[in-house]
């Protein structure tokens, strides 16, 4: 089971199940096993089933509320789950507008986020509104008006009382009458001599104590004895057991005088009990138990037991036969006896004239109840022994009911689990309309807690999105700043470059300048010392063949170099300051020929070293 947990989350979190052989083969041997039991439990406890079905039909209201409740507490997690998720969803929406490159794989997680809250919201939403409506399709026999319920089914006592006195004896069918019971249900054997005798199983090990008195005979069946040795039998010993070992498992304690009477209980016959019901008026209904073919009264036994209750001047009427064999015969020997069957089609019992019917409670209900209803049969249910079962035949207008408690059954002066159309229709849209209330209220109060978190994390996400914008607007400005000095760079440049070719040919073509023209401060000092300030400088012509014979191609003209650029920190300041008076003297100040006379055919350098000598260099020339 935990295995197949686990597997389930890694598929949700959409993980690849990675499974070893050994789990596989778990796997298989455990969902095998499950399958046998549950075919187990529908084969062999068919009967549990159709209980709890049958249930449904006096407890379905109460269910209902039930339900409703649980969905009540149901709604707190689901509706802070689809809260999340649509929380989560309304975010990653609010980040599409900043992350358009992601699209796709947003609208995937999109896409994901609305399918779990479908798949989470969609079903309580559908089972919430089924258990609204439910109700509109219960017709349960306990909502009814008071003035449609029926009396009170009686009671037919099955083996007597036998939670308050050993079964099919003497003592608990004189209980059942003092508990009230209405008829007597037993069980008819005859012995090897033609005397019927009351016992219900078909040997003697259970409720004698044949182990005691004839262990060899301890596997024989009942009517394989004579009467002579079946009424030295004891029957009442087993019936006080421990506490553990008791025949049912609640039962009420009983007096010593009880016990001390159970103890003596021995075999009845038949007889016995037809005396006590005819001095009681009450009915007597008892299932007969054919001998088998080797016994001696095989063929006479139906014949001895007519003979023995019309020995015993019951009334006729008291007796119920059941017995579905030699109906013709019974009906000519005993014409007063009134006929019981089983659950036949209607059309059978009405060719057998049957107006009784004795029917499993679990047949009947699932079988056409109305129909018998309908037409005027008669019905005796077993067997019933839960109250809600009680209340569900008085509801259903059952006229009797066979019973093993008969004391828990009496004490019940109103069905269990009754109530009004008008009361449960009060009931049902009271709480329907309490748990939409509350429903709602749990809804709108973790939206409300999610939109007070959204709008602290919405103004957190705002402040991280200004500074976000302001520090990329520096970084711009930055960048423009930079931009713009390269222009200016860039424009002073070519006004250098301008200023050189303006000059007149003849101060062009006079190659090398002089030094004095370059280093003004150093000419008295190369005059003094020529050695040390001696410049060498090839002829132009020789210049360009060298430099075409080694780059394969002519050079640029020199005045299309460019210079040095300085560094940005070096010269941010200066040509803030500089360049605009650059400017100022390159508009008023025209350029001259006779600037320096003795150099005008000399050309001027475009190296420069750093960006405080190029704006002195500048200053000094303009």
């Amino acid at each position: 089971m935990t295995e197949k947990v686990l597997g389930f989350l890694l598929v949700w979190e959409r993980n690849q199940l990675l499974l070893h052989w050994c789990h596989k083969i778990m796997i298989l041997l455990v969902t095998a096993i499950s399958i046998c039991m549950l075919w187990v439990l529908c084969e062999f406890w068919n009967d549990k089933w159709l209980t709890v079905g049958l249930s449904l039909k006096v407890f379905a209201p109460y269910w209902h509320l039930v339900c409703i409740m649980l969905m009540v507490i149901f709604s707190w997690p689901v509706s802070y789950y689809l809260i999340q998720l649509e929380g989560e969803a309304r975010y990653r929406r609010y980040l599409l507008t900043y992350y358009e490159k992601e699209r796709t794989k947003r609208c995937h997680a999109l896409t994901r986020l609305k399918a779990l809250q479908i798949v989470v919201g969609l079903p309580f939403i559908i089972v919430l509104l089924f258990l609204y409506v439910m109700p509109m399709g219960i017709h349960s026999p306990c909502i009814q008006e008071k003035e449609a319920l029926g009396p009170k089914p009686s009671f037919i006592a099955h083996r007597g009382a036998p939670m308050l006195a050993p079964e099919n004896t003497m003592m608990s069918f004189e209980k059942a009458v003092e508990l009230g019971a209405h008829g007597l249900e037993t069980d008819i054997h005859i012995s090897t001599d033609n005397v019927p005798f009351l016992i219900h199983d078909h040997d003697l090990r259970r409720t004698t104590n044949i182990w005691e008195v004839k262990p060899s005979a301890y596997y024989n069946r009942s009517d394989s004895f004579s009467w002579d040795f079946l009424s030295t039998l004891n029957v009442g010993k087993w019936f006080l057991k421990p506490e553990l070992n008791k025949p049912f498992y609640k039962m009420d304690p009983i007096s010593e005088a009880d016990k001390e009477k159970a103890r003596n209980q021995k075999i009845p016959k038949l007889h016995n009990l037809l005396d006590l019901a005819r001095k009681e008026k009450k009915f007597v209904i008892f299932d007969l138990f054919t001998p088998p073919r080797s016994h001696p009264a095989r063929k006479t036994f139906l014949h001895n037991i007519i003979r023995v209750i019309l020995d015993s001047k019951i009334e006729p009427h008291l007796i119920l036969w059941l017995s579905g064999s030699e109906r013709n015969f019974v009906r000519f020997m005993a014409p007063g006896f009134q006929h019981v069957g089983r659950l036949h089609t209607l059309e059978q019992l009405a060719k057998e004239n049957i107006t009784f019917i004795n029917v499993d409670y679990k047949e009947l209900f699932y079988n056409g109840l109305r129909d018998y209803k309908a037409a005027n049969i008669t019905i005796n249910l077993y067997l019933v022994n839960k109250p809600w079962l009680f209340s569900l035949a008085w509801c259903s207008r059952i006229h009797s009911v066979t019973t093993d408690d008969i004391k828990l059954l009496s004490q019940i002066d109103h069905p269990h689990f009754f109530m009004t159309p008008r009361y449960y229709m009060f009931i049902w849209l009271l709480i329907d309309s309490i748990s939409a209330i509350f429903i709602f209220a749990i809804f709108c109060f973790h939206w409300q807690r999610e939109m007070e978190k959204q709008s602290i994390d919405a103004k957190a996400m705002k402040y991280v999105l200004i500074s976000q914008l302001e520090h990329k607007r520096g970084h711009k400005a930055r960048g423009c700043g930079a931009l713009g000095m390269a222009e200016i760079k860039g424009s002073r440049r070519r006004n250098i470059q301008e200023a050189v070719v303006t000059k007149s040919s003849s101060r062009i073509s006079e190659s090398p300048w002089s030094t004095k023209a370059l280093y003004p401060g150093l000419a008295s000092s190369a005059n003094k010392y020529p050695d040390a300030f001696r410049l060498t400088v090839l002829p132009k012509k020789e210049a360009k063949k060298q430099s075409f014979k080694k780059n394969g191609k002519p050079l640029p003209p020199e005045h299309t170099k460019m210079p040095f650029e300085p560094t940005l920190l070096a010269s941010q300041s200066t040509l803030q300051t500089a360049l605009p008076v650059f400017k100022m003297q390159r508009l008023s100040m025209p350029f001259k020929e006779d600037l320096h006379p003795e150099t005008q055919s000399k050309e001027m350098p475009m190296v420069e070293s750093s960006q405080e000598s190029f704006v002195t260099t500048d200053s000094k020339m303009f």
